[in-house]
């Protein structure tokens, strides 16, 4: 099992989340972040007075899947949200050792 991180731009979050669900993907889970990386924030001009904005409006996806679906959500991650753009984000893949769902006690695949 994995667990799969993403890091988006706010606007391109419907477009990821109709392409997973096109492979399968029943579950996720969404936070609204900020922060920065190569774009190093941006200035804005508020009221006649430029400001600095720092850190970036993103949208972090975290995705637990089986193994032989990564390679899939990835490249659905990946196209969904793809504007050519500095600031596109980036995928992270962990190794999951346990699913719990506390509901029924399901462990493991059974629980994804």
């Amino acid at each position: 099992m994995k667990i799969v991180n993403a890091i988006i731009k706010p606007f391109k979050l419907d477009d990821v989340r109709e392409a997973i669900s096109e492979i399968g993907v029943e579950g996720i889970t969404v936070c609204e972040v900020k922060g920065f990386g190569r774009q190093k924030g941006h200035t804005e001009l508020y009221r006649g007075a430029e400001y600095q904005v720092d850190f970036l409006p993103k949208v972090k996806l975290e995705i637990a899947v089986n193994d032989d679906i990564v390679e899939r959500l990835v490249d659905a991650i990946s196209k969904a949200a793809y504007t050519g753009k500095i600031g596109d984000g980036k995928i992270f893949v962990y190794n999951l050792e346990q699913v719990i769902r506390i509901r029924t006690g399901e462990q493991g695949s059974e629980a994804i």
